[in-house]
């Protein structure tokens, strides 16, 4: 029996709706149907009567409603014992970074700073897996994540921020830059210019694999440096080339030598997910999540 486990059928048991649940605690549905099924069959009673139409607690529901609630609020008053030994640290949200979050990250700042101006947010840049195990040992308290694989880090939960538009940068005298949107296709004849596989492999197979779709393998150039500002000089330097960045960067393009161009429908996107772990709670986390939901579009009511 986990806490998360607990937490999921108390907030389905008081909405009576897995989708509101699911709203409230800021994750997919299918996942709090998932957690409280596993709840039930370690309990080995159902604790809930679904149809079609209502949910509704069994008479095992009632009876384990408070019982769960009571957990709940010892661990919540154990946490808040710590958050008061800790003292500042209490005040401070963790938060590892990737490149690329532009606005949506400002947009997270700014809302802390008008909901939870006591808080302080520390922004830590990491690599990926480096990230994931300050998360997992709790010297972090949440960070994001690009194309997450919760396979891989079986012991974090990955909640879902939003998707990361890509689009295309190429050179400004390009006949093709004259076009409002570009299809794959389009950018066959044009030489490639990508970051190396094993420094995003998410990104890379996303582009290439869509590239097959569309019939062609990208002709290759030299692989991208180190810096944004770098690649856009590249790409600008003359030479026939594109390369894709993310829609959140678009505005950093400082040089009239090189246009950005978004892809056309269906177009190409990342995931990006916040790492916790799963037993996670404080009020800091909370209005990361409801500041993150807040930027999305609303999601369905289903159950």
């Amino acid at each position: 029996m986990e806490l998360r486990q607990l937490r999921y059928f108390v907030t389905v048991a008081e909405e009576l709706h897995f989708g509101r649940a699911a709203e409230r605690l800021h994750i997919a549905q299918p996942a709090v149907s998932q957690q409280v099924q596993r709840l039930e069959r370690d309990l080995k009673v159902q604790l809930l009567d679904r149809s079609s139409r209502r949910v509704r607690l069994t008479e095992a529901g009632l009876r384990f409603l408070p019982e769960a609630r009571a957990v709940l609020a010892a661990a919540d008053r154990a946490r808040a014992a710590i958050a008061d030994l800790a003292g500042e640290r209490a005040q401070t949200l963790r938060l590892g970074t990737v490149t690329g979050l532009g606005e949506r990250l400002d947009s997270v700042l700014a809302g802390f700073a008008d909901r939870m101006p006591q808080v302080q947010i520390d922004l830590l840049a990491l690599p990926v897996q480096e990230r994931l195990a300050r998360v997992a040992d709790g010297r972090l308290d949440a960070a994001f994540v690009r194309a997450p694989s919760p396979g891989e880090s079986p012991d974090l939960e990955f909640l879902p921020a939003w998707d990361d538009p890509l689009m295309v940068a190429l050179p400004a005298r390009h006949p093709l830059a004259e076009q409002e949107s570009l299809r794959l296709a389009d950018l066959a004849a044009l030489p490639l210019h990508m970051i190396e596989r094993r420094n995003h492999p998410a990104l890379v197979d996303l582009v290439l694999n869509a590239c097959a779709r569309a019939g062609f393998e990208p002709i290759p150039v030299p692989t991208a440096s180190a810096t944004f500002q770098d690649n856009m000089a590249m790409v600008g330097s003359g030479s026939p080339m594109w390369t894709v960045i993310y829609a959140a960067n678009a505005h950093q393009v400082h040089t009239s030598r090189v246009v950005v161009r978004p892809f056309a429908e269906p177009g190409m996107s990342l995931p990006i997910a916040v790492a916790v772990r799963p037993d996670a709670v404080s009020p800091q986390l909370n209005l990361l999540m409801r500041l993150l939901a807040e930027g999305r579009p609303e999601a369905g009511a289903e159950r």
